[in-house]
């Protein structure tokens, strides 16, 4: 049940969806430059340079994400337990990252 209500409330990034769509599409642009340098066989220093941008790339997006998230999500908690649970999130996407 909680999952639904949860569903029913706008995404914490929804001001900034424009913002994420296009720092995807142009993600998506740099995959596939890098599919075409791997086709084209270019030379692998050059396709790793390539690789350390696409993800630095994703990580700004993850942390536009996260910064949202804390900014909407635990500012519009209800409850001190809603709260925890909004941080304990957000605590276990950082550590996804860290070890990404």
């Amino acid at each position: 049940m909680q999952e639904e209500v949860a569903m029913a409330v706008e995404p914490g990034y929804i001001t900034e969806k424009q913002a994420v769509l296009t720092r995807l599409r142009r993600i998506e642009g740099q995959i596939r430059g890098l599919q075409r340098l791997v086709d084209e066989e270019q030379y692998c220093i050059d396709i790793l340079t390539q690789v350390s941008a696409a993800t630095k790339a994703l990580e700004g997006v993850a942390l536009l994400l996260l910064d949202q998230h804390l900014e909407h999500c635990l500012t519009h908690a209800t409850d001190p337990a809603e709260a925890q649970q909004k941080l304990n999130e957000a605590s276990a996407a950082i550590r996804r990252l860290v070890r990404s």
